[in-house]
């Protein structure tokens, strides 16, 4: 009786948190990736839940924004400065369970300029709560 009781505690640890285990958050964050690299506002801007927070740290747009209309502002004065674009990944990472994910990548995006960062995204629900854009020029990837 004591194996099943054990067997059975396994089983529902198992299903109750693959569907957060399969690399969900990494999807999300791997997909505005792609629409930051293509300068999609609406995107970007739709991925946000309510009270999300973008820390930009580092560059020009240093600086914390809570309000949705600032963050819709910094990504739109990135993409102007920015044009067209491409996101290279160097690396990610995904922590995941079924209260959230936490995605961790290092990317250069290309443009007119080129920017590395240190990407972390939070997403709760996938919705996007937190997110930490470091400037990080020193990277060499």
């Amino acid at each position: 009786m004591r194996l099943s009781t054990l067997a059975a505690t396994f089983v529902f640890i198992a299903a109750s948190g693959s569907a957060a285990l399969a690399g969900s958050a990494e999807d999300l964050a791997r997909s505005r990736i792609a629409a930051i690299a293509g300068g999609d506002l609406a995107a970007v801007s739709a991925a946000y839940g309510p009270g999300a927070t973008l820390h930009w740290v580092g560059g020009p747009l240093d600086g914390t924004y809570s309000q949705p209309a600032k963050i819709k502002e910094v990504w739109s004065k990135f993409f102007a400065v920015q044009g067209a674009q491409k996101a290279t990944i160097a690396a990610a990472g995904e922590a995941a369970n079924p209260k959230g994910g936490t995605v961790t990548a290092d990317i250069t995006f290309a443009g007119k300029n080129t920017v590395k960062v240190r990407y972390v995204l939070l997403y709760r629900a996938d919705r996007l709560v937190d997110e930490i854009w470091q400037v990080n020029p020193a990277a060499t990837y």
